[in-house]
């Protein structure tokens, strides 16, 4: 039985599972890379003869990257394991709604790390208070452009579809 999507597709549950499968293996292979070469740079600072150098506050600020990089990649891998787990017992949906989620908290995750990331680095090498104010204002454009910028397009949406569209 086909029906008309939320987006205006004729494609049944089971054919708009599979598209949104697709999209969010697509969007996975990229938020996956950067989180991978993030956390191999991670893994190899420890080695590096600087790493005895670093006061009680950076140890524990890497320490805590570490552990948000190591949250961030089960996250964004989750869904992968969760299709595997799950594929051939007839729960595509369900399996896009949950990956959908993890996808979700990866990012947050995400962002956590590589704030983190960013303070310990500019820490290391500013030696000052100016680290904090930089790091900061990425939080912002981070927050902006993964976060804001999306859910200002729904809302936007949202009300055109109540008015119509505003623009020509």
């Amino acid at each position: 039985m086909t029906l008309a999507g939320d987006d205006g597709r004729q494609e049944s549950a089971e054919e708009r599972a599979d598209r949104r499968w697709t999209d969010l293996l697509q969007e996975l292979r990229v938020a996956q890379t950067g989180v991978q070469i993030l956390f191999g740079f991670l893994l190899a600072v420890v080695f590096q003869p600087r790493f005895a150098e670093l006061g009680t506050t950076d140890r524990t600020i890497y320490v805590v990257t570490v552990i948000l990089g190591s949250s961030t990649a089960a996250a964004l891998i989750g869904p992968v394991s969760y299709h595997r787990l799950l594929t051939g017992r007839r729960l595509k949906p369900q399996t896009v709604t949950w990956a959908s989620r993890l996808t979700v908290l990866g990012l947050v995750l995400l962002f956590c790390t590589m704030c983190s990331a960013l303070l310990l680095i500019l820490r290391v090498a500013l030696h000052n208070q100016v680290a904090l104010w930089l790091v900061g204002g990425m939080a912002v454009w981070f927050a902006v452009c993964w976060f804001v910028f999306p859910l200002w397009a729904i809302a936007r949406d949202h009300g055109q579809d109540a008015t119509g569209p505003t623009e020509p």
